[in-house]
Order: structure tokens, then C-alpha cells, then sequence
């Protein structure tokens, strides 16, 4: 299975797949013009994933902001780790955020009352 990388832009977050080493980052920000195109291939990663011969998936989202539309869209991808979660059983999500941003580890907060996937909340003082 291919990596899956995105160059980060202005809009778009930065995404690295590395499937060897089972790891997972986003990061930046999340404001694209259409959230449903630019998470789908993501989305389908996983899928793919899956059904791969490849372990568990270490994730790790350091967004420094995202727009509600790009919200529902991280929602589906964490659902998508939960179905995963079932089938490879060592999904692990860390969400991190800068200490001073309350509206970041309330979304997390959020986001880790709703799914069933370990997921730690990390406190950093820079993204």
C-alpha cells in the first residue's frame, strides 16, 4: 500500500500516511473550499487500510483550526477509525492542542466523548 502525503497550504491541512511505521498525522489548518473533496481521499485511505495486511494506526491531529464544514469531515474520518479500531484493535488518537486554546481542547474533548477509539488530549505550548 502507498503512503498517502498532501502538501499543506494557505486553506488545507498538511496530511502524512506513512503506512509502514502506521502513522497518521494532520496538521495545520482545516478551512478548505470543499471539506467532503479534500477529506474523500483520506477517507478512502483508510478504507483501504483496513483491509490491508498493515497493524494498528498511531494518529496524530495538530490542527491549529478548522471551520465547521471541515468539522463533520473529521468526524467521519474518526468514525472511520472506529471501524477500523474493531477490525485491527490498536488505533490510538492523540489531539493536540496549543494550552491557551480552549475552543481546540474543547473540540477534542468533544470529538473524544462521541467516538470509541482511545484518545488523548495533549497540551503543547506551540503546533
Amino acid at each position: 500500500m502507498k503512503d498517502l502525503i498532501i502538501k499543506g497550504e494557505a486553506k488545507t491541512p498538511t496530511v502524512k500516511f506513512n503506512f509502514q511505521n502506521g502513522e497518521l498525522l494532520i496538521s495545520g489548518r482545516s478551512i478548505p473550499e470543499n471539506s467532503v473533496e479534500f477529506y474523500e481521499p483520506i477517507i478512502q485511505w483508510l478504507e483501504e487500510y483496513k483491509a490491508s495486511n498493515g497493524g494498528g494506526l498511531k494518529v496524530d491531529i495538530k490542527l491549529e483550526y478548522f471551520n465547521t464544514s471541515s468539522s463533520k469531515c473529521i468526524l467521519d474520518l474518526f468514525k472511520k477509525l472506529e471501524e477500523l479500531n474493531e477490525v485491527k484493535k490498536a488505533i490510538a488518537i492523540q489531539w493536540y492542542f496549543e494550552a491557551d486554546d480552549e475552543d481546540m481542547e474543547e473540540a477534542g474533548q468533544d470529538f473524544q466523548a462521541i467516538i470509541n477509539v482511545p484518545m488523548e488530549l495533549v497540551s503543547v505550548e506551540s503546533l
